[in-house]
Order: C-alpha cells, then sequence, then structure tokens
C-alpha cells in the first residue's frame, strides 16, 4: 500500500475508466492491479480532508454573518443604532502596585454582562481588528499619555473610548465576529493573549485593497465640514459655559453692592433712605442672576452631550474611513450613518429653543423686581416695554 499513498495526489482527481485503460505497451495485469488498488477505501485524513471539531457549548447560540451579498448593506441607521449600546464607565480607584492604571467598566446591552477593560486592552483588541480585517475600516482609538494624565484627558479619553467600542459594535461583520463577542463577556485573566490567539493562523488576504477615488473625495469633504461644524458647536457650548459664569459674577457683584456697609457722607444724608432702599434691591436681583447662570450651565452641558458627542461619533467614524482603505462596503456604512446629521440638528435646534425658553421665563421673572429701584426717585423713569424704545440711556 506504500505506493498508493505516494500517488494518492494524482488519484484525488478521480480517474475515469479511459485513464486507467492498459495502452498498446503494457501488460494487461499491471493495470487489473491498479485498478484494484484504485478501489482500497481512504479516511479523510488519508485525502487531505479538513476535520471539524465539535463546538465546546453546544448549548450557546453561534454568532452567525448576515445573509445576502457582502458588496450590499441592507441596513438602516435604526437598525445599526439597535444592535447594541455599550457603556463605558470609570472605575473611581486606580490598579497596580507601583505604575497606576485606569480601569473602565465595559457593560453591553446585547451580551447582558458587564468586564473590566484596561486601555492596553483596547489596544490589542484594535491591533487584532486590523489584523483579521485590514480591508474594513477600523475605528481609531484615543491617545495614551504615559504619565500626569490629568482628570480632563482622562474624561476625554472616556468618552472617545465609548464612541471607538460602539462603533464597532454596531458594525455590520464586526458585530457578528467571535473577537468582540470575548471581548466584551470575557471575564477571565491574560485577556490580550487570547485576543491573540483567537487571530493567530488565520488567512489574511492581501490583494484586495481597491480604491474608488470618487468616494474617498466625497468622504474627506463631508468630514472638513463635519470637522467644522463639530468646531464651531463646542465654541457655542464653551460660550454657554462662559455667559453662566459672567451671570453669576455679575449676580454676585449685585449682592456685595447691596451689602456694602461704607457709611454716606453728610451732604448725601438726604438720599440716605433711598439708597438703603435700592442696596435691598440689588441684594434681592443675585438670586435670579444665580438661577440664570444655572440655566447657562445646564445648556452648555446639553450641547456638549447631545451634539458635540454626536458630532465626534461621526467624526470618529470618518476618521476611520480616511486612514483604512477605501471598498465599497465601508463607503456604504459611511452613507448609513449620514442621516445621524439630522438627528444632531434636531438635537442642537431643541437645546436652543429649551435654553432660551428656561432663561426667558427668568428673564421676565426679574424684571417686574427692577420696578423697585426707582421707587422714591424724584424723576419718574420709565422701564422700556420693548427693544424698540431705545431711549432709555442717554445718546
Amino acid at each position: 500500500q506504500e505506493p498508493v499513498r505516494q500517488e494518492l495526489p494524482a488519484a484525488r482527481l478521480a480517474p475515469s475508466d479511459d485513464f486507467l485503460a492498459p495502452g498498446p505497451a503494457e501488460p494487461t495485469a499491471f493495470w487489473r492491479g491498479r485498478r484494484a488498488s484504485f478501489a482500497i477505501p481512504l479516511s479523510p485524513l488519508d485525502l487531505g480532508e479538513p476535520q471539524v471539531s465539535d463546538p465546546k457549548d453546544p448549548e450557546e447560540p453561534l454568532m452567525q454573518k448576515p445573509p445576502g451579498s457582502p458588496l450590499v448593506l441592507p441596513h438602516t441607521l435604526q437598525e445599526l443604532l439597535s444592535k447594541d449600546t455599550i457603556q463605558v464607565q470609570l472605575i473611581p480607584e486606580k490598579k497596580g502596585l507601583f505604575l497606576k492604571h485606569v480601569e473602565y467598566e465595559v457593560s453591553s446591552k446585547r451580551f447582558r454582562c458587564s468586564v473590566y477593560r484596561r486601555y492596553n486592552d483596547f489596544v490589542v483588541f484594535h491591533e487584532m481588528l486590523l489584523q483579521k480585517f485590514p480591508y474594513r475600516m477600523v475605528p481609531g482609538l484615543p491617545p495614551k499619555r504615559m504619565l500626569g494624565a490629568d482628570r480632563e484627558f482622562i474624561e476625554t479619553r472616556r468618552r472617545a473610548l465609548k464612541r471607538f467600542i460602539n462603533l464597532v459594535a454596531r458594525h455590520p461583520p464586526f458585530s457578528e465576529d467571535v473577537l468582540l463577542k470575548f471581548f466584551l463577556s470575557f471575564s477571565g485573566s491574560d485577556v490580550q493573549n487570547k485576543l491573540r490567539e483567537l487571530v493567530q493562523g488565520e488567512y489574511l488576504p492581501t490583494d484586495i485593497q481597491i480604491q474608488f477615488a470618487a468616494s474617498r473625495e466625497l468622504i474627506r469633504n463631508i468630514y472638513n465640514s463635519f470637522y467644522k461644524l463639530r468646531d464651531r458647536t463646542e465654541r457655542i457650548a464653551s460660550r454657554a459655559v462662559d455667559n453662566a459664569s459672567d451671570l453669576l459674577l455679575f449676580g454676585k457683584e449685585l449682592s456685595a453692592l447691596g451689602s456694602d456697609t461704607t457709611p454716606l457722607p453728610s451732604w448725601a444724608a438726604l438720599n440716605h433712605s433711598a439708597w438703603g432702599s435700592l442696596k435691598q434691591a440689588l441684594k434681592g436681583l443675585s438670586v435670579e442672576f444665580a438661577m440664570l447662570a444655572d440655566k447657562a450651565v445646564q445648556q452648555g452641558k446639553q450641547e456638549e452631550n447631545d451634539v458635540v458627542e454626536k458630532l465626534n461619533l461621526f467624526l470618529d467614524l470618518l476618521q476611520s474611513y480616511k486612514v483604512s482603505p477605501v471598498f465599497k462596503v465601508p463607503t456604504q456604512l459611511v452613507h448609513i450613518y449620514l442621516p445621524l446629521t439630522s438627528h444632531i440638528l434636531g438635537a442642537f435646534v431643541n437645546s436652543q429653543i429649551q435654553g432660551h425658553k428656561e432663561m426667558s421665563k427668568v428673564w421676565n421673572e426679574l424684571k417686574p423686581k427692577l420696578s423697585c429701584l426707582f421707587a422714591g426717585s424724584s424723576e419718574v423713569l420709565m422701564l422700556p416695554l420693548s427693544a424698540q424704545e431705545d431711549n432709555f440711556l442717554p445718546s
């Protein structure tokens, strides 16, 4: 049987009777023996067929790839957003004996579990995605600061990690891959090495990077526009916070002015009672200005969370497209996320309406209290009723 094993690669083509027929110069007995050798039953190992091992956990449902053509994404924005919602929370206490590091609690709504991950775990997970999916657009990670990371940097990095893992969890191919499930559900030790073991030995194609110049130009223009929108929105939110600070200081100065105990000079004794009433009124106005400052802070936070954060999410998606090869499916994924623009604009408009409405209510409550400032004055001063009455102040 040893010669038969040496000739098995040729026998895998299932030779026909014409191939086994004896030639004019060969004896018939030789080919009769050859026919008998092909009748020997062969095992799958002899034929080189791959062996499929039984799953370790048959009760656990396997993550299946969605049916259909891989070049067409039959998904809507709502379907992508409903795949999973992941929360990334900072653990207050730093870990490590000598070198302190920050840990995050990563909670998946889809897998109904929470795990603890370090920033380096995210780095290895990101590297394995790039290695396993070189032709896909993988969102980028925030930078790592080795020493001296302040509280603001840690919070900014936490937000970026949350955006990264949510984009990956809602990516059609990534969401069904075992890497994502392992990263979000494995609670054991040595996460990084086990992530590498999952990808080790897989075949990686190298000749599939096809670029679409028109799509790249379109995505570049969209990215530039959204980058400017994010920049302007950040400035608007920052101005709301600055406005809150100014309003609070304005109210404090009114309170300080009303609390002044400096005695009046003798030549101003006639106005002593008027000045006392005026100080009482000014001191009471500080409460309304504190309320205005609080409303302005709330508006700034709402714009930061509902508008700026959504713009950052979309920019992370576009950035991952810019730094990766351009393919048809990633281009479609970007276009699926484009309706997010209406959500962002809606959140921005609602924030402005709600903020101005609440502040207008406080301003209207404050306006009648100004009348007491002019009580007892020798001159009759009328408060302006509208913006058109611009003769209140002398020119």
